[in-house]
């Protein structure tokens, strides 16, 4: 499993304030998937996505500075082209985006960053049962 999608469930206790790339974003309390993509290292992105210390190299970064990633699912050897894909399906059933474009800079979606009220409506839709741990 070296190339593929995956999905951080994310968890954010408070409202936290970003400022990325010059632009101010919010990213209230609640629950997220981010979709990402890596044609290589899958293992190691996802590994190094969980760190606390890093380096800030991608959108995803700044957030996780300040919240937890609770799950993560794989769509093993998924072409980079489908992320757009399943970062739009998980845009159909979000309860909100807090960020426009947020980790989606080089990508049709409207952001690759999803909100949900609650952690259930993640884990019992369609979507996630599907996945791969």
């Amino acid at each position: 499993m070296n190339s593929g999608l995956y999905f951080l469930l994310i968890r954010v206790k408070k409202t936290i304030g970003l400022k990325i790339a010059g632009k101010d974003g919010s990213v209230p309390r609640g629950y997220y998937i981010y979709t990402g993509s890596a044609q290589k290292n899958l293992a190691s992105r996802i590994e190094r996505h969980c760190r606390k210390e890093k380096k800030k190299h991608w959108h995803i970064d700044y957030l996780l500075e300040f919240a937890d990633v609770i799950d993560v699912k794989i769509i093993p050897n998924a072409s980079w082209d489908e992320e757009a894909v399943y970062a739009e399906k998980w845009l159909s059933i979000a309860d909100f985006v807090p960020i426009k474009k947020f980790g989606a800079s080089d990508s049709p979606a409207e952001s690759h960053l999803t909100g949900f009220l609650t952690k259930k409506k993640i884990i019992q839709s369609e979507m996630w049962s599907k996945l791969k741990l």
